[in-house]
């Protein structure tokens, strides 16, 4: 195969891709239309040559569309947090992270609720 002798910085086409990935090419298009972070270089022709970076990307869509049972909308929206935040180790952020807010506002919200209840109850 042709990937297999390229150097692990060169770019891709998308059929190497698809085979590497095992994602067929009309799957990547589509890819490339609801994720923007996703842009292969095209040349005449429209023919895309993916670079490393765009490679690890499509993976990861992969995992986390087919392997962590994300929706389309919901990694759109991971990828688009991870792009507002670059973490510097390239690992995408922990899922618990925004949970601490949201439990501390509903701690208080069951406080105030306590003590309405209790305001009535006398």
């Amino acid at each position: 195969m042709a990937s297999d002798s390229k150097s692990a910085a060169a770019f891709r086409t998308i059929g190497e891709v698809a085979s590497t990935t095992g994602l067929a090419p009309h799957i990547l298009r589509y890819w490339e239309s609801r994720f923007p972070q996703l842009r292969p270089i095209t040349r005449a022709g429209n023919r895309r040559y993916y670079r490393p970076d765009d490679v690890a990307l499509i993976e990861r869509i992969d995992r986390l569309l087919n392997r962590e049972g994300y929706t389309i909308r919901g990694v759109q929206q991971l990828l688009a947090r991870d792009t507002a935040t670059p973490s510097s180790s390239g690992a995408p952020p922990l899922q618990a992270a925004p949970a601490v807010p949201a439990a501390t506002s509903l701690i208080a919200i069951r406080k105030l609720l306590a003590d309405a209840i209790d305001a009535d109850l006398t």
